[in-house]
């Protein structure tokens, strides 16, 4: 891993760390909120965690890769992405949504 890998995904953690809820966890898998997993680092890329429509649209518009995994298990909403410069926006995203209770289904 970069000097440059390794410097953005700690400032990603210390951003997220720093949230108001105090609900996110650093652990040797990556980074949970909740009890669960939503972001990690993969060799150079950042793996998050993201609504389907968003990873679609991520990946159609060549910003990010499938993640496929190899301990199986639904990673269809996994992508990888390479560019430093998004993993903040995409990590604070993939918190929000792995970190929210799903909306409905209450009834």
């Amino acid at each position: 891993m970069s000097a440059e890998v390794e410097q953005a995904y700690d400032a990603v953690t210390r951003e997220l760390l720093m949230d108001e809820d105090y609900d996110v966890d650093l652990t040797p898998d990556g980074l949970l909120v909740k009890g669960r997993l939503f972001a990690f680092l993969d060799g150079d890329d950042l793996v998050v965690e993201l609504p389907e429509a968003r990873s679609s649209d991520l990946r159609e518009r060549g910003i990010a890769v499938a993640f496929h995994s190899t301990k199986g298990g639904d990673s269809r909403n996994w992508v990888r992405v390479a560019d430093l410069q998004l993993w903040s926006e995409l990590a604070r995203e993939a918190h929000q949504f792995v970190g929210e209770p799903p909306v409905g289904h209450q009834s």
